[in-house]
This record gives C-alpha cells, sequence and structure tokens, in this order.
C-alpha cells in the first residue's frame, strides 16, 4: 500500500501540472493568483468561456443597433403608409402563389408576419424591433443566454428582413443573419449562465465563426481582385473616400493623403483580405494575430466611412480567434469573479463532461452535429461562387440566410453624384422668380457647408438608397417618387426620415422636383475651404421633373400608395 502511495503522488502531480498547476513546496512562496486575491491569474489557452461571454455581448450589441434602426424607420419605410408598404408586398407574393399563404409563400419568404393580422402592420413592426430589443438588451447586460433566446432573436430580425424589400437588401442584413444562426448553438438549450459548466464551447460553433470570417474577408479580396481596375492598379482610394455611400469626417482628411498612402492603403487591405484570413489554420499565435488585425481594420473602417453595423458586425466572428487566456485581461480579477470560476472549470475535466449526460446536453451535442452538416452542405454552392471567375458578391442562396457570399466595393465610382431634392411655392415651377429650397438628410452630403456625418453602427437606409439612386435613373427607384409625392402632401412620417424641411410651420409646396448635382471635396486652404464649405457642387440637371400632388395621384393608386 505505500509502494502504491508513492507512486500515485507523482501521477497526481504531473496530471496538475498538465492542468496548469503548480505544486508549491514547503517554504514556497504563494503562486500567482492564489491566496486572498483567488485564483484567476493564470488561465490556460485552449478553453473558451469567456470567449463565449465576449461573442454573445458583441453580437447583442448588434443586434441592439439593428433593431433600434427598426423601430426608428421601418414604419416610414415598410409600414401601413410606408414607401414600400410590406403589406403590398406580402399581398403580391400570396397573389403570386395563387392566393394562398401555404408553404410555398413562407419558404420564399419567411416570416412571422404571415402568422399575425395585418391590419394594424405599424403595430406587427413596432412589436417584432420591441421584442428584439428587449432580448438583445437583456443579453447584452447579463453576457448569458441560451438557444431559446438567440433563435427568438434571429427569428424575429429575419422576419424583418424578407419583408424589407430594397431598404434591407444590403449584404450585413445576410452577415447578422448568419451570426445570428451560429449564436444560437453558442448557447445551452434552456440553462441561463455566463458560465454554463456543463455546456462549454462548441468546437463546431468555433470553427463556424471561423469559418465565416474566412468567407467574409476572402470574399472581399477576391470580388476587389476580379473587379476594378483600380484595385489592380492600387489606386482604387484615390476616389474611394470622395465617392463612398456617406463619408465621415475623418473620410474628407484621408482623401487629400498623399498618392502614396492611399497605395498603401490599398496593398494594406490586399494582405488583410487575402493572406491573413488563412493564418486561421495555422496555430493559435496566428489564429489570434488574426483577430487583432481584423479587429484594427474592422474599426479603421468604421471611422472612415458610415458602413453601418458591417464593421462592428465582422468584429464578431473574428472574437472566435481568441481563447479564455487572450481575453482574460478583459474581466477583473478576484475571489468568485469570472476568472476566478474559469481557472477552476479549467483545473476540472476542460470538458465539462458528466458521467450521465444531461437530456439537455444530449439534444444540443445532436444539434451541433447537424448544425455542422448543414454549414457544409450549404457552404458548397458558396465556395464555388468564391472559386468562379465570375464570382457574385453579398448573396444568399436560401431564403432563410444562414450561408451566404460576401464582397464589399468590388468596383469604385470615380465621380460623386447626388439627388438633391427640391420644393416651392411658386404656382407656377417655370416661373423665373420661383424659390426652390432644398431639403436635407440626416447623413448624406447636400449642403455643401454642412459637416459630413460619423453614425456608425446607426445606419440611415433612406441615405444610402439615395446614393444608390443617384447613380441610377428614378425610373429604377420608383419609391423615391412616392416620396416625392409625400413631401408634396406634409406627411410627418415622411418628413422624419430627413433632417431639414424647408417648409416647416408653413404650407407643403406645391411642386417637388429633383435635381442631380456632382459633388467633390473642397480643397484644404482653398477658396471654398476658407468659405467653410466641405463639399463643392456643379449642377448636372434634372433628375426628374417638377411633379403636383395632382400629377401624382393616379400614379400612387394604380399602385395602392398612400400620398
Amino acid at each position: 500500500m505505500r509502494r502504491a502511495g508513492a507512486m500515485a503522488a507523482p501521477e497526481g502531480s504531473l496530471r496538475r501540472r498538465k492542468a496548469g498547476v503548480t505544486d508549491a513546496g514547503p517554504g514556497s512562496p504563494p503562486a500567482p493568483g492564489r491566496g486572498a486575491v483567488g485564483c484567476s491569474a493564470g488561465l490556460r489557452a485552449g478553453t473558451f468561456w469567456l470567449t463565449r461571454i465576449v461573442l454573445l455581448r458583441a453580437l447583442a450589441s448588434v443586434y441592439f443597433v439593428a433593431f433600434l434602426v427598426a423601430l426608428h424607420q421601418n414604419r416610414q419605410l415598410i409600414g401601413d403608409r410606408g414607401l414600400l408598404p410590406c403589406k403590398l408586398y406580402l399581398k403580391s407574393i400570396r397573389q403570386y402563389f395563387h392566393g394562398r399563404a401555404g408553404w410555398d409563400a413562407w419558404s420564399y419568404a419567411p416570416t412571422v408576419l404571415w402568422l399575425l393580422d395585418w391590419s394594424d402592420m405599424n403595430f406587427n413592426l413596432d412589436l417584432l424591433a420591441l421584442l428584439g430589443l428587449g432580448v438583445s438588451s437583456f443579453v447584452l447586460i447579463t453576457g448569458c443566454a441560451n438557444m431559446i433566446l438567440m433563435a427568438t432573436l434571429w427569428g424575429l430580425y429575419l422576419s424583418l428582413v424578407n419583408v424589407g424589400q430594397v431598404w434591407y437588401s444590403f449584404g450585413w442584413e445576410s452577415q447578422l443573419l448568419e451570426t445570428g444562426f451560429l449564436g444560437i448553438f453558442l448557447c445551452p438549450l434552456w440553462t441561463l449562465s455566463r458560465l454554463p459548466e456543463h455546456t462549454p464551447m462548441p468546437h463546431v460553433v468555433l470553427w463556424g465563426f471561423r469559418w465565416l470570417i474566412f468567407r467574409i474577408m476572402l470574399g472581399a479580396g477576391l470580388v476587389k481582385i476580379r473587379g476594378d481596375q483600380c484595385w489592380r492598379d492600387l489606386s482604387c482610394m484615390d476616389f474611394y473616400y470622395e465617392t463612398q455611400p456617406v463619408p465621415s469626417p475623418l473620410a474628407y482628411f484621408l482623401h487629400w493623403a498623399p498618392w502614396w498612402f492611399h497605395r498603401l492603403e490599398v496593398l494594406n487591405s490586399h494582405f488583410l483580405e487575402l493572406l491573413v484570413p488563412f493564418f486561421l489554420f495555422l496555430g493559435r499565435r496566428l489564429r489570434i494575430l488574426h483577430g487583432v488585425l481584423q479587429i484594427l481594420f474592422q474599426v479603421g473602417l468604421s471611422l472612415r466611412g458610415n458602413l453601418s453595423f458591417l464593421s462592428w458586425l465582422t468584429i464578431v466572428p473574428s472574437l472566435a480567434c481568441f481563447d479564455d487566456a487572450s481575453l482574460g485581461f478583459l474581466f477583473p480579477s478576484g475571489p468568485a469573479g469570472l476568472k476566478d470560476r474559469v481557472l477552476k472549470l479549467q483545473k476540472e475535466d476542460p470538458t465539462g463532461a458528466q458521467p450521465r449526460p444531461r437530456y439537455g446536453c444530449l439534444v444540443r451535442r445532436v444539434a451541433n452535429l447537424l448544425l455542422g452538416i448543414l454549414v457544409a452542405w450549404l457552404s458548397v454552392p458558396v465556395v464555388l461562387n468564391l472559386l468562379s471567375s465570375k464570382q457574385v458578391m453579398s448573396t444568399s442562396f436560401n431564403s432563410l440566410r444562414i450561408v451566404n457570399t460576401y464582397g464589399t466595393f468590388g468596383s469604385i465610382t470615380r465621380e460623386r453624384t447626388e439627388v438633391i431634392l427640391q420644393g416651392t411655392a411658386s404656382p407656377n415651377a417655370s416661373a423665373p422668380d420661383a424659390v426652390w429650397e432644398d431639403y436635407e438628410f440626416k447623413c448624406k452630403p447636400g449642403d455643401p457647408w454642412r459637416q459630413p456625418c460619423l453614425i456608425s453602427p446607426y445606419h440611415y437606409r433612406l441615405d444610402w438608397l439615395m446614393w444608390l439612386a443617384a447613380l441610377q435613373t428614378y425610373e429604377h427607384s420608383e419609391w423615391i417618387i412616392h416620396l416625392a409625392g409625400k413631401l408634396l402632401a406634409g406627411d410627418a412620417e415622411a418628413l422624419s426620415l430627413l433632417a431639414f424641411n424647408p417648409f416647416e410651420g408653413r404650407a407643403p409646396p406645391r411642386w417637388i422636383r429633383g435635381e442631380h448635382w456632382r459633388y467633390r471635396f473642397s480643397l484644404p486652404g482653398g477658396k471654398h475651404a476658407a468659405e467653410g464649405k466641405w463639399w463643392v457642387r456643379k449642377r448636372i440637371g434634372p433628375y426628374f421633373p417638377p411633379l403636383r400632388l395632382e400629377d401624382l395621384r393616379g400614379y400612387l393608386r394604380e399602385r395602392e400608395w398612400s400620398a
């Protein structure tokens, strides 16, 4: 018995050393992290308890912003009297499928709105947004969730995206849904705990996030190399800052940076999008380096322009590059703190396995297996798209948007054009003395003296669509004529989307017209900059002719739109 005991001690000591725990000999000083300060100092690499908390909070923060945007803008854009009412959109889908809201309609546009009363769609849209805000706030504050809560967030946002039409047509909507779908499987089935000790981070979900950030970055890099010539001759940044959808104040100064700085920016972009993604598969240290570089890159992008919550959303899967040891600095030390509890979990079986698994754990293991199979299957067309010389960016191959293609700014416009909406109270629009006054949008360029805004991660959907409309004719963006009709009628909901109504406190204008202008940044130190102008603009011509409300009534009635 004495011999057996003598052999057991070294084995126990060896096992503790492998777990990162050292034995203190007689008279030895206390090990770091022991004693009154707790045992939180020496977190071991390879576990992801803290990573899950950071991931959940980051994802919840993006959901919160997305639902906040929905609450503030859905009524005006897709509500009962919106620019493109979602009720009419759902009716057209039902009509296409022969008047039935059955499986075909559901599969084409999965949304819980099929189940709700359409008599007050504004209430339905607000309800979905408020529920999303409530659930995301809980996850953001507490740092814990279960599969039910995360599935609720995903289902609510899917319901909005699938009726949002052009207002929700941006690539980050699908990216949020794919990220949010993976987030469902981060959590226990129904337990609410920041450290659910029997439910460690599933590796299939961890690699799901890494696979997502790999495709996002590589897709963005490939679409650039295959797209505009300026990405290959390194000149795209000569134009990007001035012509991007909604420039920031920093964009003004970066636009005037030296030519060699712009060349370095493009080279840096190619490095981060085409080479760095492969660091994910080259070991822990390079994986952490990948995460750091991508986070810094995305923060820089968010400061250079208002890309909605895209950059902040792209940070979320990058967090899967970090383990507990690399994220421990984000959490305070102390007895009974999260780091202290994680270290205790690390001393135990790091897999958190139990002799007799619970029912919820078994369900979750099956769910993780099915998730891996589903992501692999849905990735086939996405990978084929990545390898194709005719790569398509920001596309979903299924209405659930679980695995998608990504890529941004494959081509860069060389000149910036804007549509400026103007109104006049003159009874004769063609009279030489008619005074035309400009409507100002929340963030898009208009008044040359107004400083560019910085609102990211918030998002003004109408401002983005106005940028796209300026690149086409009004026939491609019929909603802009509907907007003109609402301005003629003095519609309060539509006016809430704007920053300045020149007819505030007076009767609505008698005429509205769209004017096409070319914009460029004023030269620092030049005449226009000295006058306080951020922009210099020159009129191109009419975008759409002067219109009266009487001229539009038949047009609006034909489309069942309200003025």
